[in-house]
């Protein structure tokens, strides 16, 4: 059985809002807006979710989120993901009440209603207090319209007419093929703890920011100074005059985009570019005493970070190594998740450093750009009067051109990022989803 929630037309002038070079300041700070995204985009699109790796073992089980919709994803007894509501289908308390663990199912602390590993309602206290019909009533957890994973990447949807996941990834799925392959392949990648950070801020200010590459020299200042005094320059120095660098901002279809930082980062030895961690210097010995002397820089590269920002609307960035997931929790807040990675193929000494460069940004420059969302957040609110927010740099310079494959493509610091996700973004707000949850028993 399949509940079926047809999303009326939204009465908005969504094109006075969302405009060629700018947007009105209020689709950050809204309440009906934030209300309206968490239907006509992170239940109408589809979103990420988590990675295959974090339930590697049957019975495996970790809370994600669909926006503000809470879900449990689950390794079943056949060894398959699974995604349902973290809501009893009795009276609606939360079934599991532990961010992630192993069991064989859940028990609703209130009533005792338990529910297996699929989701499946199997046991009711006291069940002969209910007639004949109740039976006949689908009470199972209730599941997304669509499940899909793309080399490991578990994305979910509310909306059966959306695309297929491939053609909704467009032509990011050339640049994570990419990001996989840096990472060994699709089988190599082992996700890590998460950093998390609560952000007093809209969950655009955090996506407005992923495809940025013009803030980079005043906003992280003081890092690019210290490395640069300390060590004569160093990682993220050639956004010092990034309109000159041989980076680029690509445009991919979907609001999908990214910052391709390799042409500078890996011109000469990305690991040399990297500040010093702890280890660095053992850690070198060790390559050099156990690989073939022409495999050094490529396996000291393998603990740096792919050298891009990829942005895969509405909530999944691949920064480096890392996967940083964006979690709406209402209109002025949202909850940041940034999670390590390691290679399955690497020595304890190869992850061992990889995971002390991925500490670096978010420790040393994270920090920077969370102030900034959140002084975006409170200099919107407390100045409505003064509406719009410009996007339009470099829309007018004739440098945002078609490549060759068919990608938009413009300079790192243009405001292509912004003005390609909200394109985007306006024609989902325009839409009229049909949003389904499925509440069948699942096929044997």
């Amino acid at each position: 059985m399949n509940k079926v929630i047809n999303i009326k037309p939204i009465d908005t002038d969504w094109d006075w809002l969302v405009q060629d070079y700018r947007v009105h300041s209020s689709i950050y700070t809204s309440d009906s807006i934030f209300t309206q995204e968490m239907s006509h985009i992170f239940a109408a699109t589809w979103v990420y979710m988590l990675h295959e790796s974090e339930i590697p073992n049957v019975g495996d089980f970790r809370k994600v989120w669909m926006g503000s919709r809470e879900f449990i994803a689950t390794r079943d007894d056949n060894g398959e993901v699974n995604l349902f509501a973290n809501r009893c289908s009795h009276r609606g308390a939360t079934v599991c009440r532990e961010h992630q663990g192993n069991g064989s199912g859940f028990t609703c602390p209130y009533h005792g209603w338990k529910y297996d590993n699929q989701g499946q309602l199997f046991g009711i206290p006291g069940k002969t207090a209910y007639g004949p019909d109740f039976k006949k009533r689908e009470l199972h957890l209730a599941r997304p319209a669509q499940l899909a994973s793309y080399k490991g990447f578990v994305f979910a949807t509310l909306n059966p007419g959306a695309p297929a996941l491939e053609e909704h990834l467009a032509g990011a799925r050339r640049f994570m093929d990419e990001w996989i392959d840096h990472q060994g392949g699709a089988e190599n990648i082992q996700v890590a703890g998460a950093q998390r950070f609560q952000l007093e801020c809209n969950w655009k200010m955090v996506y407005d920011n992923a495809g940025d590459g013009y803030h980079v020299p005043f906003s992280h200042q003081s890092l690019l100074m210290m490395t640069n005094e300390r060590y004569g320059g160093g990682d993220m120095s050639y956004f010092a005059d990034a309109d000159r660098s041989g980076m680029s901002l690509y445009s991919l279809g979907n609001g999908h985009t990214v910052i391709d930082q390799r042409p500078d980062m890996f011109r000469d030895n990305a690991w040399e570019q990297q500040r010093p961690q702890p280890g660095r210097e053992n850690f070198e010995k060790h390559v050099k005493d156990s690989v073939a002397p022409n495999d050094i820089q490529s396996t000291l590269e393998n603990a740096v970070g792919a050298g891009m920002n990829l942005n895969i609307f509405p909530n999944l960035l691949l920064i480096g190594n890392q996967i940083q997931v964006i979690q709406p929790m209402c209109a002025a807040a949202t909850t940041m998740h940034w999670y390590a990675t390691r290679r399955k193929d690497a020595d304890a000494e190869l992850n061992t450093i990889r995971m002390r460069t991925q500490e670096d940004f978010p420790v040393m420059g994270e920090m920077d750009d969370a102030t900034n969302f959140e002084e975006c957040h409170r200099g919107i609110a407390i100045s409505p009067e003064d509406e719009w927010i410009d996007i339009s740099r470099h829309s007018e310079t004739g440098k945002d051109i078609e490549s060759d494959d068919g990608l938009v493509v413009g300079p790192v610091t243009s405001e292509l990022h912004m003005r390609a996700y909200y394109t985007q973004w306006k024609q989902l707000m325009k839409s009229n989803p049909t949003l389904i949850v499925d509440k069948s028993k699942v096929p044997a």
